[in-house]
């Protein structure tokens, strides 16, 4: 399948520390992908598309965790160029993950390793099973090995339905969002810090 350029700029949003944002923001640092093994798009430096709100909610939840780099929850806004995508939106691209996932499936087997499972997190009732070690391993095979022919993947797009429904008998969850792994850094082609406004009416 022909991999394709999506020439288009979108505006994403970081959820992370406030120190950081401003080191970002000064230049002294770079954003880093994170490689976590359960990463809902596999390997990539996170944005939620148009959505600061969310991007602010998520820092505040990492704040929250004993343990974690967050101490004051802020929010980095970007210009990305989406460049090369492996857009799941697109069903050319949801087909190609299956073949991915069959491919990777039948490595592991070669190997006598188990394959890796989408889980709930600890205490979670609800059933998103947001540690997605499956997802992100066939994404992350897909990009690299099954489908890593020139040019190369430089962001994964994703829509995810969580959270609970947004009212009675709904199957619009509250926490919805379209999400962007950037694999490339050269797709950011600017940063910047939103106004409060925008995000801080969560409090």
């Amino acid at each position: 399948m022909a991999k394709l350029s999506y020439q288009r700029t979108i505006i994403g949003y970081h959820g992370c520390d406030a120190k950081i944002a401003d080191r970002v923001l000064a230049g002294t640092v770079q954003m880093k992908p994170s490689a976590n093994a359960y990463d809902w798009l596999g390997e990539g430096i996170y944005f939620w598309e148009h959505g600061p709100r969310r991007a602010y909610e998520w820092a505040i939840d990492q704040a929250r965790l004993s343990g974690r780099k967050i101490q004051q929850p802020a929010v980095l806004g970007a210009k990305i160029n989406l460049g090369v995508c492996l857009d799941l939106l697109d069903t050319a691209n949801t087909r190609l993950l299956g073949k991915g996932f069959v491919e990777f499936r039948q490595l592991m087997q070669r190997n006598g390793i188990a394959m890796p499972k989408n889980r709930n997190a600890a205490g979670s009732r609800r059933g998103d099973r947001v540690l997605r070690f499956l997802d992100c391993a066939v994404i992350d095979f897909t990009v690299k090995d099954f489908a890593a022919t020139e040019p190369r993947y430089q962001t994964v797009r994703g829509v995810f339905v969580e959270g609970r429904p947004a009212f009675p008998g709904s199957k619009v969850a509250l926490k919805s969002h379209i999400q962007i792994a950037v694999r490339d850094p050269a797709c950011i082609l600017d940063v910047f810090r939103p106004a409060a406004a925008e995000y801080q009416a969560l409090e």
